[in-house]
This record gives structure tokens, sequence and C-alpha cells, in this order.
């Protein structure tokens, strides 16, 4: 059997359809995570992640929860329709042909998918952090004093931005379009991308665990050769495989979402880079700081790509171009 060409624009359809739907599902959890993940031992805010939302929910109401969804609704879809047009593009071009894919070909797929789509994802994680955090930050003040000096300069407008002068529970509105164009202000490009190395250090191996592990689980589906794999199926397979490989690298992205979190409280420590961030937190919380939010993150991602595979294995994208929808991973 001989391979049709995949069609790249109706695979960015569908991965950027597949991220907006999960996104809109999941956020609240994702919002949590973060919170969760930047919080130190001696200066807890949050029990765990339900005490978080209800907390989230009272002191800001309900679209508390979903401070920073805007930057992310709007990003997502070119960086999950990157993450999942590129793998396809690079299972392909492993494929030679009729032949199935390795494991070690299918982790090569991974891998490029992973370094293409931080383009996108390192200045949306960015973004995101900065609005998610700034609720733990106010509710903080009540023990601790917000530092306002990190950076970005000693006077930086994002954080004037973040919080009032006022009461403490109150936060100051500000935009994901303020904070990047103070980044690019102060920092130039190079901003928006703080804590590159971080965000490939956990979207490498994250696709890497992912796509292969997707790809064998949802084989396990089909009935016979010639058969497609029930939607349904396709929705467990993303659900398991997404759980998986969030949990194998949760601990890098607790370290990317301290890098990249530039609100600091007064007693919270300030990281240069990668491995002293990985220093600092080992020597004063422990191994176990490194799953904080592992579960919240679980919780996020499984969903996340199980509605993504379902979207994408529908083929809305080719549905929309009036072509026929074509299986990759049946190679």
């Amino acid at each position: 059997m001989t391979q049709q060409p995949i069609s790249l624009p109706a695979k960015l359809i569908n991965g950027g359809v597949a991220g907006l739907v999960g996104v809109t599902c999941v956020f609240p959890i994702d919002l949590a995570k973060t919170r969760l993940q930047n919080q130190r031992g001696s200066q807890r805010v949050y029990k765990n992640m339900m005490d978080c939302l209800i907390k989230t929910v009272r002191s800001e109401g309900y679209f508390g929860m979903y401070r920073g969804a805007a930057v992310n609704l709007t990003l997502v879809t070119p960086e999950k329709a990157i993450k999942l047009a590129a793998n396809d593009f690079f299972r392909q071009r492993l494929s030679r042909g009729d032949l199935k894919l390795s494991v070690f070909q299918e982790m090569l797929a991974g891998c490029g998918a992973g370094m293409c789509q931080v383009i996108v994802t390192t200045p949306m994680e960015m973004l995101k952090i900065q609005l998610q955090d700034a609720g733990r930050l106010v509710a903080q003040q009540r023990n601790v004093p917000i530092l306002h000096t990190v950076k970005l300069g000693a006077a930086s407008p994002v954080l004037n931005y973040s919080y009032s002068v006022g009461p403490v529970s109150s936060i100051r509105k500000v935009s994901a379009v303020q904070i990047a164009q103070e980044l690019f202000r102060t920092k130039g490009i190079q901003g928006l991308y703080k804590g590159l190395g971080a965000t490939l250090m956990r979207d490498i191996p994250f696709s890497v665990v992912y796509f292969p592990l997707f790809a064998h689980i949802n084989q396990l589906g089909k009935t016979s050769e010639d058969s497609d794999v029930p939607f349904y199926w396709s929705f467990i397979s993303g659900c398991v495989a997404g759980c998986t490989a969030a949990v194998a690298v949760s601990p890098c992205d607790v370290v990317k979402t301290r890098l990249q979190s530039l609100n600091k409280s007064a007693n919270e420590d300030t990281y240069n880079g990668v491995v002293d961030c990985i220093r600092k937190i080992m020597r004063k919380e422990g191994p176990s700081a490194f799953l904080k939010g592992a579960g919240c993150r679980a919780l996020v991602i499984a969903p996340l790509f199980g509605i993504a595979q379902v979207v994408y294995f529908i083929g809305v994208g080719e549905f929309l171009l009036g072509q026929t929808p074509f299986n990759l991973y049946s190679v």
C-alpha cells in the first residue's frame, strides 16, 4: 500500500481545534498546577488542587480560575497544530514507503515534534504563568511581602500592573499584551523565551514518550488489520499516553515553571538557569518538590490529549477541506 501525502493545512486545523477544545475543558486544573508548583514549603497557601480551586473562586471569583486562559487559547492553536502536524510529518519521512516504524523511529518523530513546538510553547507558557500565579502571590501577601525587584529591572511595570497597592486581596488587571510588551522592551525577544532550555528539557522527552506510547496503545483498539480504531479508543489511548508522559516529565515542568515565574515574594529564591534551579530545589525542598503538581498535570494532559486525538482521528480539518482523513498511526 502506497502512502498518500499528508495534508498539512488539514493537520494544522485538527491540531488547532483539538487544542482549543481541550484547553477550555482543563484550564482551571492547569492554573492549580502552576500555583502548587510555585509555592514553597514554608509559604504554603494551598494544600492541594481542590483547596487551590476553592480558595481561587472565593478570592477571585469563578473567572479567577481562567486567569491566563486568553493567551493560552490564542496560542494553543498554533502550538498544538505544530506539535501534532510535525509528528505526522516526521513519521511519514521516517516510514520509507509502506514499512512500519520502529519504536526508535517513533521516538525520533516525537523528538522532532517536541523541538518544533517550543517556538510557540515557550512564550505562551511565559505569559500564562505570570497571569496564573498572580493570585497566589496576592494571597501570600497576608503573611509575606512581595519583592518588587526582578531581573527585568528595579521598577518593572509588569510587577506594578500585576498587584495593587490597596488591599492585599485585590489584583489589578494586567493583560498578556502588556507583559509581552514590557518583556520585549526591557529584554528583547529573549525575554519572551526565558526558560527555553527547560521547556525543551520538558517537551522533547514528553513527545518521545507520548507519541510512540499512543501509537502502540491505539493499535490495540483494532479488531482486524483493515479496521479503523473506534473514536473512544483513541480518546482512551490519548489519555493513558498523555498521563504517563506528563508524570514522567513532571520534574522538568517544575523547573520550567520556577524559571519562568518573574514575580517572587521576599523569601522566594531566584534562579540562574536550569542547574542552579535544580540544585536549590533539591537542597531546600527535597526531591519530593520535583513532583509538585504532578497529579494536576496528569489530570490536565490526559483529557487534553485524549480530546486532541479524537479530533485528530475524526478528521475535522479534512472534513472542512473536503478531503479523506488519513491515519498515519496505521503506519
